[in-house]
């Protein structure tokens, strides 16, 4: 991340349509031959969820990775990452990453 530059930050981000309260997500950039790399960072709170990476240029992530319950990281996995809104009633609590290892990792707003 230290070789990217910060690109744009959205607080209470949206995940299929729908607003996460709590749920941050940065960009990142960075000039790579004639192409910009691009890196999402998503938070919910104090919790690092995943990192979703590629190019700029293209419609879906290239890779993404999710953080593991200790604190380390889940094997990198081709393409996005596949994500579930956690809902109490209608309103949106948090969200599940499902890591590479077939693991849901999950995070609710404080």
């Amino acid at each position: 991340m230290s070789e990217f530059e910060p690109h744009r930050s959205e607080a209470d981000a949206a995940f299929e349509g729908a607003r996460v309260p709590g749920l941050r997500a940065e960009f990142f950039r960075r000039a790579e031959g004639g192409r910009i790399a691009s890196v999402g960072r998503y938070c919910l709170g104090a919790q690092e969820l995943f990192l979703a990476w590629g190019y700029v240029d293209e419609e879906h992530c290239r890779h993404h990775a999710v953080r593991d319950r200790r604190g380390g990281w889940h094997p990198a996995a081709a393409g996005c990452p596949e994500v579930e809104l956690i809902r109490d009633g209608e309103v949106v609590v948090g969200l599940a990453v499902r890591a590479s290892t077939g693991d849901w990792v999950r995070a609710r707003r404080d």
